[in-house]
């Protein structure tokens, strides 16, 4: 039997979707108003589930605090308030799409989380538009 256990987190960051190989109207032509030079921001919502059998001394699959402060150490700390092209090293080459954040996050967390658990990041960057990565 498996469960799958979420925590739900939070985080504000600025990005600007461009390729500096491109035009500024080429990157216009594909990425919108998010390639605006002095970028935007958007506040994400994260949700992290970790799936896997039940520990039967502990009846945890996943102490959720635990997983609580390895989200905020690893992705919280590291991207809330941040300006993803410049000040979080992951983006600084990768274009911060809403995927590319959900496959760094699952990523970061992955080498936390034991190895017979699986791990799912569901990433909200609106409302309405989210992006899922399970590895």
């Amino acid at each position: 039997m498996k469960v799958k256990v979420s925590r739900r987190a939070h985080f504000n960051a600025a990005h600007r979707l461009y390729r500096k190989d491109w035009s500024d109207t080429r990157n216009t032509e594909i990425f919108g108003k998010c390639s605006n030079p002095n970028f935007h921001g958007h506040n994400y919502e994260l949700i992290v589930s970790v799936n896997g059998k039940i520990d039967t001394e502990t009846g945890f699959v996943i102490d959720v605090k635990v997983l609580k402060d390895l989200i905020k150490a690893e992705i919280e700390d590291a991207f809330d308030h941040k300006n993803l092209n410049k000040e979080v090293p992951e983006f600084m080459e990768l274009n911060p799409t809403a995927e590319n954040i959900a496959v760094v996050t699952w990523q970061k967390l992955r080498p936390h989380i034991h190895a017979e658990h699986d791990l799912e990041v569901i990433l909200y960057e609106t409302p309405r538009n989210f992006v899922t990565f399970s590895g």
